[in-house]
């Protein structure tokens, strides 16, 4: 069990090579630094493109980082249907991680049921480091384990792999 900042998992997405794949499959995401945002969308308030200043940083700026030295960075998202509000609020923005390079697919969890996941979220570099983000059932995270287990990381690449495959592209995506 490791506790992580946002400066190491910076470094951590710094040091990939060639590619860094996330899976998220939870409907509600509990996170402290979004609150404020959060409670801004729910009373109207919408990221627009012609507003970059209003973007979440750091993480869009290291996300334009990686990509621009080659690094293939793609999320794709488990969700429930109808979605959640959190799911709702994390479409709306979307938008600005595509901007900012990174690739993003949809996936219904209707579809996703004869896949062989993971038990948590995680991060996979370059094919071959692994950190689980595990969260507690309110969608807050607990802590972070990682694993350069071969085995675990084909797991993992397999997985991502086909829920890749299944998912829509964010731009075909409505929710």
């Amino acid at each position: 069990m490791a506790s992580q900042s946002l400066s190491s998992f910076t470094e951590l997405i710094r040091s990939a090579d060639r590619s860094a794949v996330h899976l998220e499959m939870r409907d509600v995401y509990a996170i402290p630094n979004e609150d404020e945002r959060f409670a801004a969308w729910r009373n109207g308030h919408r990221l627009t493109p012609d507003d970059r200043a209003s973007w979440w940083r750091p993480w869009l700026d290291v996300v334009q980082e990686v990509t621009a030295k080659g690094v293939r960075l793609r999320r794709a998202r488990i969700v429930s249907e109808p979605p959640s509000e959190y799911i709702r609020y994390e479409h709306s923005f979307t938008f600005t991680n595509i901007a900012a390079g990174e690739e993003i697919r949809w996936l219904p969890r209707r579809l996703a049921s004869s896949l062989p996941l993971p038990g948590n979220d995680f991060w996979l570099f370059d094919g071959r480091l692994v950190q689980f983000n595990v969260s507690d059932g309110d969608g807050r995270w607990v802590h972070t384990d990682q694993t350069d287990d071969q085995g675990t990381a084909g797991f993992c690449a397999d997985a991502f792999e086909a829920v890749w495959d299944l998912a829509t592209p964010h731009d075909k995506y409505t929710v």
